[in-house]
């Protein structure tokens, strides 16, 4: 039985769980080659794989820190050398460590922005030098940009600087058919999001929006596809999928 062959691909980043594994699944359904990249968690990423595979898809597993460019240099030509390029990259890695301005500990700052930062002036690095044209690059921002809640300043910091990085990169790949956007979720139930929170604050953010509830990882996911595939007009803009939250 010959193999079919390969038409677009997408690497998305933080795809061994929440928001990234449910896009991978997701592209993976629109016809993608899928290669999932994880940080710490193989195994995680494994079951991701194996999920696309056993659904009909192709899927790979590639490793490394999104903050290391070496790293990521080999993740890039791994998923080049295994599905022929790539047309698509949905960088959803990163961290969310909370507390106030006042208190926060500048460790925690320094490894927030090491990877939210530098992972993602790397990962988009590596998709200037390599995503093909008529491609995209999805990069992750949050809602929290807008809404400004305490406790949020250094991750929101650092989102921010993922807005700027977005747009500008939107505008150096003039020229090249590739857009270049950002998503910014709103209350999504991830583990990221649902960490360290009672059902109290829970329920107050998922009566925040007129929707009446929280995000859903596949909400997320639709926009990725709607960014990664159709939406060719729409090119450096940051997306608030947030339920209608102000």
């Amino acid at each position: 039985m010959n193999t079919p062959a390969i038409h677009r691909v997408a690497l998305v980043t933080g795809g061994s769980g929440g928001i990234g594994r449910v896009a991978a699944e997701r592209l993976a359904r629109d016809g993608f080659a899928v290669a999932v990249q994880y940080a710490g968690n193989r195994a995680k990423a494994e079951e991701t794989v194996a999920a696309i595979n056993a659904a009909g898809g192709r899927a790979l597993a590639v490793g490394g820190d999104v903050a290391d460019e070496d790293a990521m240099s080999t993740a890039f030509d791994t998923v080049r050398s295994a599905f022929g390029g790539i047309d698509v990259v949905v960088n959803t890695a990163g961290i969310m460590i909370l507390a106030p301005v006042e208190t926060l500990d500048l460790a925690d700052l320094d490894r927030m922005h090491r990877t939210n930062i530098r992972g993602t002036f790397v990962v988009n690095q590596q998709a200037a030098r390599t995503v093909r044209p008529g491609g995209a690059v999805v990069n992750f921002s949050t809602s929290v940009v807008r809404t400004q809640l305490p406790t949020y300043g250094a991750y929101v910091a650092s989102k921010a600087a993922v807005e700027a990085m977005t747009l500008v990169l939107a505008r150096e790949l003039r020229g090249r058919d590739i857009t270049v956007n950002a998503v910014a979720p709103g209350p999504t139930a991830t583990p990221l999001f649902l960490q360290g929170k009672d059902e109290e604050t829970v329920d107050r953010f998922a009566k925040a929006t007129p929707l009446e509830r929280l995000g859903r990882p596949e909400d997320i996911a639709e926009t990725v596809a709607f960014l990664a595939g159709p939406a060719r007009w729409i090119n450096g803009q940051v997306i608030y999928a947030n339920g209608g939250l102000a």
